[in-house]
């Protein structure tokens, strides 16, 4: 007699078990497709490239390097390409191309500095293109803040050394007056020390002349007087 309450045989439990394994593994399956590799992921987006590059400027001619755009030379590429080529210029040359600069803009005057620098400048036109130069301290960009503080600091110990030697030559001039007035002070008193010791020399031979003149006029006439006494007394 079978019981109303009848419970799956064990063959029942092995069927479903296979089942169930297989709805698992295919769950799975479906994941890992979804994460593959190459799969688009929601909110992400590839690099994008700058379109700004930066130009290298050391292989610019530098018969053109004067002629770039005022807004490109915010490179600091662009303003060591302009020193190497205005160190390669004559100082009659740098002059006159520095001539050719602008003075309204802070690229100009730096141009015109780096250009006056290498033409044989005097300590008081290093000093004016240096204030020129202070006065755009705020316009300078970024890039070439440190490029250009190395390069004013440079200036400023060239200004410094010549300032020194000017210093060092007054002082030799000085000391050159000094001695020379010492020397002509030496040979005036060594003229008069011989003109004094060929006085003393004369008067010397004149003393001796005179008292060997002296000498025998003073025994003659003491004799004369000792004869003309023994004769009174006779």
């Amino acid at each position: 007699m079978r019981s109303l309450f009848s419970f799956p045989d064990a063959e029942f439990f092995t069927r479903s078990g296979k089942y169930t394994l297989v709805v698992l593994l295919a769950g799975v399956l479906v994941a890992c497709v979804d994460k593959a590799p190459g799969a688009k992921i929601v909110g992400h987006k590839a690099p994008v490239e700058p379109e700004a590059k930066v130009v290298d400027y050391q292989l610019a001619e530098c018969a053109r390097i004067w002629d770039v755009e005022e807004n490109k030379t915010s490179n600091s590429l662009y303003w060591l390409r302009a020193m190497d080529c205005a160190a390669r210029l004559s100082p009659a040359d740098a002059r006159a191309v520095a001539r050719q600069q602008s003075g309204d803009s802070w690229q100009g005057v730096f141009k015109g500095a780096i250009l006056m620098a290498n033409g044989n400048v005097t300590p008081v036109e290093r000093r004016q293109y240096m204030l020129q130069l202070d006065a755009f301290s705020r316009s300078y960009p970024a890039a070439i803040r440190t490029l250009l503080q190395l390069w004013r600091d440079n200036q400023m110990a060239q200004l410094q050394l010549s300032e020194e030697r000017t210093r060092y030559h007054h002082l030799q001039q000085s000391s050159d007056a000094q001695l020379d007035a010492l020397r002509q002070q030496h040979a005036a008193l060594s003229d008069e020390l011989k003109v004094t010791r060929r006085k003393l020399d004369t008067l010397t031979d004149i003393e001796r002349q005179l008292s060997s003149r002296r000498s025998p006029d003073g025994a003659d006439g003491h004799g004369e007087k000792n004869d003309a006494e023994k004769g009174t007394q006779r």
